[in-house]
Order: C-alpha cells, then sequence, then structure tokens
C-alpha cells in the first residue's frame, strides 16, 4: 500500500522543575489513520481515523498543549511501566529480597509508581514507518531493582498501528508495559460510550478486591455480566448487570503469537477498532474515574464513562501471584510484546 508519513516537530518544552528539555512531537500518517506521539511518556496525543463517511475523527483523549500533559492527569495516551497496574501494598520479593514501592493508589502502587515512565522524555530515532522510543531506568528508580534498557516502536501500516515494546535488565525485575490510550470511536469530547459494540476474546476473568486487588481467583465468564465474547452494547450491558462499569483484567489464550483479543465498534459512525496482541490479559476500564473536572481538547469536559481503555498487558499484581503468568524479567533475556490496533470504518 502508500508509504506512511512521517514528520517530527517541536510540541514544547519542559517546565525547569521537570528538568526541562525539549518535547517532541512524531506525526505518522497513512491513507486512513493519522497519529500524533510525544517523547514525553511515549503519549499517543492525537488518532484521527475515518469514519464510513470518510471523514476523520480524533478518537483519543488528551490535551492540546504539553502543559495538560505537565499536569496530573490519569494516564492519557501514555506508555505505563515499569510495572503497569497495581502491585499489592506496593511489596514484592525477588530472589530473597523485599521492595518497597510507593503507594500512589490507596494502599497499593499503580502504574510505575510516583514518576512512572509516561511522566519522563524518552530519546526518539525516526524509522521510515514509525518512530522508536529509548531510556535506561536505572537501578532503584521508584523502588525496582536493576538498570532496564527499553524501547517502545510504534509503526503505522495502513490502518494498522503497531505498538512493540522491548526491554532487558541487570538484575531481575518485575515488568509490565502498556499503553494507557482512552478511546472514544464517536470522536473525542463525545458524552458517552454507551452506544459502543464491545467483545473481549476471554473465557475467564479475575475478580477484584475493594482496592482493585485480583482476589487470586481466575473466574469463568460464562453466565456473568463479564461474559463478552459475543459484542455487547455498552450501555444496555450495564444496566442489565447493574454495574458501574469496568476495571477488570480478561484473561486471553496463553499462547505467545499474536491474536485477537477485543474488538471495539461505533454503529454510528461505522468506525470500528480490533486489538490484537502476544500479551497474556487485557484490562478493560470503562473511565469510571473520569468526573468532568479535566478539561481536555478543545476544553471538552470529559465526564465519567466517556471513554474506554483497552489494556494489553500481564495480568495485575502477578509479581505476588505465583499461579498467574509471571512478570519477572531475567538478566540475559529479553522482554518483548506487541500490540496491533486495527481500525477500520464500515
Amino acid at each position: 500500500g502508500a508509504m506512511t508519513e512521517v514528520k517530527r516537530e517541536v510540541f514544547g518544552q519542559m517546565p525547569q522543575e521537570e528538568g526541562g528539555g525539549v518535547v517532541e512531537k512524531f506525526v505518522l500518517k497513512s491513507d486512513s489513520v493519522k497519529v500524533e506521539i510525544l517523547s514525553l511518556g511515549c503519549i499517543i496525543a492525537a488518532l484521527e481515523v475515518k469514519g464510513r463517511d470518510g471523514k476523520f475523527s480524533d478518537v483519543v483523549l488528551g490535551f492540546d498543549t504539553l502543559e495538560g500533559y505537565t499536569r496530573k492527569h490519569p494516564f492519557f495516551g501514555a506508555v505505563v511501566g515499569r510495572v503497569a497496574n497495581r502491585i499489592a501494598k506496593g511489596r514484592f520479593t525477588v530472589d530473597g529480597k523485599e521492595y518497597q514501592l510507593f503507594l500512589n493508589n490507596g494502599p497499593n502502587s499503580l502504574h510505575g509508581g510516583a514518576k512512572g515512565f509516561d511522566k519522563v522524555l524518552w530519546s526518539p530515532q525516526v524509522l521510515p514507518n514509525g518512530v522508536c522510543f529509548f531510556r535506561i531506568s536505572p537501578d532503584g528508580e521508584e523502588g525496582y531493582p536493576g538498570d532496564l534498557k527499553v524501547w517502545v516502536t510504534y509503526t503505522l501500516s495502513g490502518g494498522e498501528l503497531a505498538v512493540n515494546y522491548r526491554a532487558q535488565t541487570s538484575k531481575t525485575t518485575p515488568i509490565n508495559l502498556t499503553n494507557h490510550a482512552y478511546f472514544n470511536l464517536a470522536g473525542q469530547g463525545s458524552r458517552d460510550i454507551y452506544d459502543h459494540e464491545i467483545s473481549i476474546e476471554a473465557d475467564s476473568y479475575l475478580p477484584v478486591d475493594d482496592t482493585k486487588i485480583p482476589t487470586g481467583e481466575v473466574a469463568a465468564v460464562q453466565g456473568t455480566g463479564f461474559d463478552l465474547r459475543q459484542p455487547v452494547e455498552l450501555g444496555k450491558h450495564l444496566q442489565k448487570f447493574c454495574l458501574d462499569g469496568f476495571d477488570h483484567n480478561f484473561c486471553l489464550q496463553q499462547v505467545q503469537a499474536r491474536r485477537l483479543a477485543a474488538r471495539a465498534r461505533h454503529p454510528p459512525t461505522g468506525r470500528a477498532m480490533e486489538v490484537h496482541t502476544t500479551q497474556p490479559g487485557i484490562q478493560f476500564y470503562t473511565g469510571n474515574n473520569l468526573d468532568g473536572s479535566l478539561k481536555g481538547k478543545g476544553s471538552t469536559a470529559y465526564p465519567k464513562h466517556s471513554a474506554f481503555c483497552l489494556e494489553t498487558q500481564n495480568w495485575p499484581d502477578a509479581v505476588n501471584k505465583p499461579h498467574f503468568p509471571s512478570t519477572l524479567l531475567q538478566p540475559g533475556e529479553e522482554y518483548n510484546h506487541t500490540t496491533w490496533l486495527v481500525f477500520s470504518a464500515a
């Protein structure tokens, strides 16, 4: 097909108290998708895709300026790490040594801690069809062991955006990388996601306690509100099962190969997004904590349930749950996962 165009430009300057530094924006453009990615947190700041009318709409939440991203926000579009999702009580033991992390989510550690991968500047390298970001997370950063080298590569080909995560460590460390984009296929700033159809290719999910830590049970979705194997209209489904929303890990087939994990469709515009991945899980989150207080692009408020996330990743708190897929990376090994977002309009 036609080539992908890649442009780079200056997006802004980090505040002095954050060490200054220039934040760049990389614009990847194909005939059907245009994506803008920042060197701050590898953030997907915009993602424009065609509807059936052929018009482009930006389908991810975020901000127009760097200032929005340097203030507190719920990880809009960012790569989160060293460990995405929650670690119970921020504690884990590796090789007989106990590690204590910063608690930033009630009694737990969430998405890498106080200053995770989402809040740092990465070193970019432009590729023919995308961009690769690199950083070294030093030994002890946010309490984690080992110097960790990390590469995050975005490539665009037609309607398919691929995100590849690679990492190597000097000491055994837990690692779990994902992108935390918030989607609304009606276009960001649309009021809710109730008219979206969602399906997730999972026979089981992880029930959680009241701090959102998995109980350890791997529960069958059959006969529950978590059975999303056939597409459901989200608003009706939440009502039917009296659910306040989703913030749960769905357990995917345990194979290292690419497979379909989830599909979201917005019938009114015809926009659809498939999520394919090599990861063992996918966190489905329906923006339950959005409350309209944040003003996003074009000064739009983002109320509750105005976006959804499909975060491909390892299972939450896996470092403390031996029967969950292992989240430990050993020296001499390479962490390597890819997620593909495939956009279409029908």
